[in-house]
């Protein structure tokens, strides 16, 4: 199997670097590859490098992600977000190629409680979130064979993260605030990059089970609980850091102005996944727990 995997260098993409490796010859490009375009403000030359490249799938890690950015940009979100996974799709369609996507919760309004299904009618409320949802429908157009899979709050130990921002607030502050009054369920980019393979291996057995997937880690919280767990679990471990932080105070969205709006209710249900390719998604706690071994 001939894998072309485009945004190798983002969380996710490092990630299958190592995922899909064991699954066939993958060619891995980022914006700034040499041999091959991978630099998505490019849509024809991304789609020269697929056709000079044929491969069996195409894994699309690449994506404009700062979202508050993408308000004052809105073009170059499209053309990253939209446009260039549209071309990919297109070439993925006349090869006969599957085509991996990753969307966002930023689809949906981010209203009520109720997690949040596969079939519900987006509402996005920012241009990254706008952007994504273009991506998905010109992938579903297309025709090709594709799997889509929307996430949220993904993280990694390499790169910048919450937690990492959270650790160093702690040992500068004694107080922090955080907000508290939006919810989803931190995913690493390592478990993304696992379900991956694992999708791939089974479409190419099952292919009628292509398609849109909610792909998170189990469990929820909000930001305020997320960055409670990750400075309780340093306090207790080995590492030399000193947290000097003695207080984390809960805050509304609306403490932390931003250019774009973010969803209150980001739970995804992932009951459609799971049954579909036999997997059962660990607790966000454990995913996290792994990355501060990692980082602490």
């Amino acid at each position: 199997m001939n894998i072309l995997l485009l945004g190798k260098g983002g969380q996710v993409g490092w990630e299958l670097q190592r995922s899909l490796a064991v699954l066939g010859a993958v060619t891995a490009l980022d914006f700034d590859s040499q041999d091959h375009c991978g630099d998505f403000s490019n849509p024809e030359g991304v789609r020269a490098a697929v056709r000079a490249l044929r491969p069996d799938v195409i894994v699309n890690a690449a994506a404009h992600t700062a979202v508050d950015k993408a308000e004052s940009e809105p073009e170059l979100a499209r053309l990253l977000n939209a446009a260039t996974p549209g071309v990919l799709a297109e070439e993925a369609a006349r090869l006969g190629a599957w085509l991996v996507h990753y969307s966002t919760d930023y689809v949906f309004d981010g209203s009520g409680t109720r997690l949040w299904v596969e079939a519900d009618a987006p509402a996005p409320l920012s241009v990254y979130g706008a952007t994504k949802l273009e991506g998905e429908l010109l992938i579903r157009q297309s025709g090709c064979r594709h799997l889509i899979l929307r996430t949220s709050w993904v993280y990694a130990a390499r790169g910048g993260n919450f937690a990492k921002t959270m650790l160093r607030l702690a040992q500068e502050r004694e107080r922090l605030t955080v907000i508290d009054d939006q919810w989803g369920a931190p995913t690493s980019a390592e478990l993304l990059a696992d379900v991956t393979a694992h999708a791939i291996r089974h479409l190419r057995q099952r292919p009628e089970d292509g398609g849109l997937y909610h792909c998170v880690a189990g469990g929820e919280t909000t930001w305020h609980s997320y960055a409670k767990y990750v400075i309780s679990h340093a306090s207790k471990s080995q590492s030399a850091i000193k947290i000097k932080a003695t207080e984390i105070t809960p805050v509304p969205t609306s403490a932390f102005p931003t250019p774009a709006r973010r969803p209150h209710n980001s739970r995804l249900d992932t009951r459609k996944l799971q049954a579909a390719f036999g997997l059962v998604l660990p607790h966000w706690q454990q995913g996290v727990a792994r990355m501060l071994a990692e980082i602490l």
